[in-house]
């Protein structure tokens, strides 16, 4: 795999956002960017070892592999730890991820895009997934608080995972903003994962299989989803869409 960072000097000076991205041998034909987690309030930066990032490593490793090397994986490292909005200014992760999308729309002109965000990184992936370029969202455990806009994906695949044992974000707020998605035109998964919290770790295989082929298979049309350990049947419906599932 070849990789190469974005902004990795000024990161560690400044506090800027740090993007890195990972290819395959072959040219991309799509490219998939993989949000973290963070916290409602926080000014502390954001540094690479920390849970939330290296939370999203296996996600970004199985989309990769999953691909075979037709797919760029870039994974965003945000500036701070907080959603941190005040006034009418864009909270500090979208700001980031309008940053990193525009550095992966430089490199990769015209190629689709995918979204994997994990809790407060599922909100922001919400937030920009109106972007032209933007064809599937995927939402793990998503902070996904009443009134958050919809409008920018009603024509958009979004896939959302909620674990019924989650007691730092909301499963019933993530039904509902699926519901409100589906009111405005988009194709909606849902799937309620049984026994599992926040950190995605008692049913990990689950957690990353499914993002992984439904992002695979919104971005890549001749893609043929394979389940892995996950149970075939689970996986096509879900790439196929408009499904509410408990696993």
């Amino acid at each position: 795999m070849g990789c190469f960072g974005l902004g990795t000097v000024a990161s560690m000076i400044t506090g800027e956002p740090h993007l890195s991205v990972s290819t395959g041998r072959r040219r991309a034909e799509a490219v998939v960017l993989v949000l973290h987690g963070g916290r409602e309030t926080s000014l502390a930066p954001v540094r690479a070892r920390q849970v939330a990032v290296l939370r999203m490593l296996p996600f970004a490793h199985r989309i990769g592999r999953a691909g075979s090397g037709r797919v760029a994986v870039a994974r965003l490292r945000n500036a701070t730890r907080g959603w941190n909005a005040t006034g009418g200014q864009q909270p500090a992760p979208v700001r980031d991820a309008e940053w990193a999308l525009g550095q992966l729309t430089e490199r990769f002109p015209g190629l689709p895009i995918g979204l994997v965000g994990h809790s407060m990184g599922g909100r922001t992936a919400m937030r920009i997934g109106g972007h032209p370029q933007v064809r599937g969202i995927v939402g793990l455990a998503p902070w996904l608080p009443p009134g958050e806009p919809v409008d920018q994906l009603a024509d958009r695949r979004v896939l959302l995972m909620h674990g019924d044992a989650d007691r730092m974000t909301s499963a019933r707020a993530t039904a509902a903003f699926a519901g409100r998605l589906e009111a405005v035109g988009a194709s909606v998964s849902l799937v309620a994962v049984s026994g599992d919290g926040h950190a995605l770790l008692r049913r990990a295989e689950l957690w990353h299989e499914m993002s992984a082929q439904f992002v695979l298979s919104t971005l890549l049309p001749d893609f043929e989803p394979s389940a892995g350990r996950v149970t075939p049947n689970l996986i096509e419906q879900v790439v196929h869409g408009a499904v509410r599932l408990t696993c």
